[in-house]
Order: structure tokens, then sequence, then C-alpha cells
């Protein structure tokens, strides 16, 4: 399974500081947005401690932890390393504001999608969210743990010693998108010009500076950050359809901009 990837963060028109987060690893499937929580101190630190607390701990070999299979019986063994990374990262979180009274009730939201074997694991605490783009519809995958749209947060990594992490696995085949945004685009941007952007522009990255220009063209009022993932066909079929098309008569070779 191939997948192309896009991603960019923007500061937005308002704001000084970014305080939104965000990693790509590709090779593995692994894709992060963290939303650094604004009006707080230290966002900025708590959204970086954040992916980088789930990278180390997924970098290193799977370990069983005492009581996660507990918290997340019958999902698959990734579903599960990825929902205790982000635990073991809230705890950092946590642990950290109470060491530093600077950065005292820092916290971040967090959306995460792990790709294997054809299945989406996505996890998400807080207004961060994932979208599947699938047969010519956009799914959310994701309810914002907050009052309401744009309202007061019921969830976050870092304000509580333990966190709830919401889960769901999710089919994904050639053809369908993921996309992963902090509240930055969708408080600005509706859902049904996030999906025109992927029927128009089909590239991810193309799609993710679209989107980041129509959130500042309607007043970039917040950080904006995105990750767009297409699940592509496997490199052997790309291949042979591509030699195929060079030996048509008229037909020009596409390029591919596969990570």
């Amino acid at each position: 399974m191939r997948l192309r990837v896009g991603a960019g963060t923007d500061t937005g028109r308002v704001r000084s500081l970014n305080e939104d987060a965000f990693m790509l690893r590709a090779e593995q499937g692994l894709f992060v947005v963290c939303d650094g929580i604004g009006g707080s101190p230290a966002g900025e630190v708590a959204s970086q401690m954040a992916v980088d607390a789930i990278l180390a701990r997924l970098d290193g070999p799977a370990r069983r932890c005492a009581g996660a299979a507990d918290h997340e019986a019958g999902y698959m063994p990734h579903t599960n390393r990825l929902a205790e990374a982000i635990r073991r990262s809230n705890r950092s979180i946590y642990d950290e504001a109470l060491r530093d009274p600077s950065r005292a009730e820092m916290g971040t939201t967090i959306v995460g999608a792990w790709i294997r074997q054809h299945i989406a694991s996505i996890a998400h605490v807080g207004d961060s969210r994932a979208y599947l783009w699938h047969r010519g519809r956009l799914e959310p995958l994701t309810s914002d743990h907050a009052l309401e749209e744009g309202g007061a947060l019921l969830r976050a990594l870092g304000r509580e010693a333990d966190v709830d992490v919401e889960l769901q696995e999710v089919a994904v085949q050639p053809g369908d998108y993921l996309l992963l945004c902090s509240d930055g685009l969708t408080r600005l941007v509706p859902d049904a010009v996030l999906a025109e952007a992927i029927v128009e522009l089909r590239e991810p990255q193309r799609i993710c500076d679209y989107l980041i220009g129509a959130a500042n063209e309607s007043g970039g009022t917040d950080n904006i950050t995105i990750v767009v993932v297409e699940v592509a066909d496997a490199w052997w079929r790309w291949r042979w359809n591509r030699r195929r098309r060079k030996g048509r008569p008229g037909h020009h070779a596409e390029t591919d901009s596969a990570v």
C-alpha cells in the first residue's frame, strides 16, 4: 500500500505564536496533529511534548502495558499501541506542568492516525478532527470533546493525570483520503469546502495549501494545521499501469509524488 502525503501549518492572521505541532511518518503510516490550548501557558510546549512522547513510544519495540488490554479490548494491536502512547504523552505533559509552575495547566488536543494492513486506527482527544474521503463522500471520524462548536474543551492532554482516548478503526482502500486538522481549519472552513478541495485538487499537498489559504481568507483567527493522506495503489500496480499508459499512442504518463 502506497501513501501520498501533504502537510502544512500556519500561524494564521491574528495570533503571533503557532501552538500547533504535527508529525509525519509516512513509511510507518503514522500521522499526528496537536493543537496547544490557546489562552493557557505553554500551549506550544504541550503540543510538541505530545508529538515527541508519542514518537518516542512508538519508535521503540512493542510492549504490553499493564491495563492497556482492559482499556482497549477488541481493538487491533497497533490501535492499542497508539492509544497507550497518547496516554503516556498525557502523563508526561501533566507531570511537567506540576514540576514547572510557569507551565501549570498547559494542555493540547490531539488527533492521530496509524495506517497498517489497510486499517486506519484513529485516536483523538479534544477538538482536532479526522475525516475520511471514501467513494465521493467526506465522513467525520471524530466528535469534538467540547461543550459546543468552538466552546470550552471537555477533554485535553495534560489537564488530568489520566485521560480517556477515543478510538475508531476504519478500513481504507486505494482512492481514499484521510484528513487530520486542528480547529483553526474547521471553525472557519465548512466541511463542504474540504470535500470540494479533495475532488478538485486530488494531490495531497495542493489540498493542504488550498485549505490553509481558505482558512486565512476567512479570517485566520487561529493556528491552522492540516495533514492529508491519500491511499494510493500498491507500487507494483502503479508502475504496471504507468508502463501500459506509456505504450498507448498519444497518452502521456502521469508523474507521482509518493512519499
